[in-house]
């Protein structure tokens, strides 16, 4: 693990002059990919970077078709930044809080690489410029609320709203995370409300724990899918739905071909399968 601070440079313009610490790190973590680069985001720049000159990437270039931005949004508490520095590696170092609040790391999906820019800045300060400026930047986006905290369910829920008023005419991959499943004795929001909410608001639902890493995986995997169903071609998502279909049990098979009979002859029934479906990040 290595560290490097240093003052961000002031920019012209106004806009938010503010200093923020940079640093880097390299980290072993077997659950993803031996390699991630942690970072401070500087809204002021448009972009995010490291002091290693190969890892400056512009936030707004689509020069890698597969590397992807996705932000995590909700209140304060819920779990953004333990999600976040799961994914980063880095939820165990000594220097966790000066790592930074951008992850940039590649991951293996379905037999192929991916490279996410995970942003946790959703709270960096309380410029609304910079919420906006979330709003209309990621790929992808992850809304999270604590199980434990009805307060928080509700705000995802408001979150949705701004983001499907921010992007109106754009299909965004959107994953609703209840975290802290573990806390069983003081869960306020059941899996059946999150995944209600998830189906109005037409997005996918996964509940996690940080605290034991349940689910974590999934989810950043979950999300990859998600973009790839919208962004690659029909053929290239036939092919991985194909050799998905190829592991998955024969009983299993079954059990969805039935689920879709039902549902096509009963409204209720339709509904039901379709909040089922909104925990399979591997499908639309």
């Amino acid at each position: 693990y290595a560290h490097n601070p240093a003052s961000s440079p002031s920019q012209p313009g106004g806009i938010m002059p503010q200093q923020s610490p940079h640093a880097w790190c390299i980290i072993v973590f077997p659950k993803f990919s031996p390699l991630v680069r942690c970072t401070s985001y500087n809204p002021d720049r448009e972009s995010w970077a490291s002091d290693s000159s190969d890892s400056v990437i512009s936030s707004g270039s689509d020069s890698d078709s597969n590397l992807y931005k996705v932000i995590l949004l909700g209140e304060h508490g819920v779990g953004k930044t333990s999600l976040a520095r799961i994914f980063g590696g880095v939820e165990d170092c000594s220097d966790a809080e000066e790592a930074g609040n951008t992850y940039n790391r590649s991951i293996i999906v379905d037999g192929e690489e991916a490279s996410l820019i995970v942003f946790d800045i959703w709270e960096q300060d309380d410029s609304q410029w910079l919420q906006n400026h979330c709003m209309k930047m990621g790929d992808a986006y992850i809304i999270v609320y604590s199980v434990t905290d009805k307060v928080s369910f509700e705000k995802a829920s408001e979150l949705r709203i701004q983001l499907r008023r921010a992007r109106q005419t754009e299909d965004i991959p959107i994953i609703l995370v209840g975290n802290k499943s573990d806390l069983v004795r003081s869960r306020e929001v059941s899996v059946d409300e999150g995944r209600a909410c998830a189906v109005v608001f037409d997005c996918k639902f996964i509940e996690t724990s940080a605290a034991l890493h349940h689910n974590v995986k999934d989810l950043f995997e979950g999300i990859v899918r998600q973009i790839r169903l919208r962004k690659d071609s029909k053929e290239d998502n036939a092919r991985r739905m194909a050799n998905t279909k190829r592991r998955e049990s024969i009983s299993k098979k079954a059990k969805r071909f039935l689920g879709r009979i039902v549902a096509k002859n009963n409204k209720k029934m339709a509904f039901k399968a379709k909040s089922k479906s909104c925990h399979d990040l591997s499908v639309l």
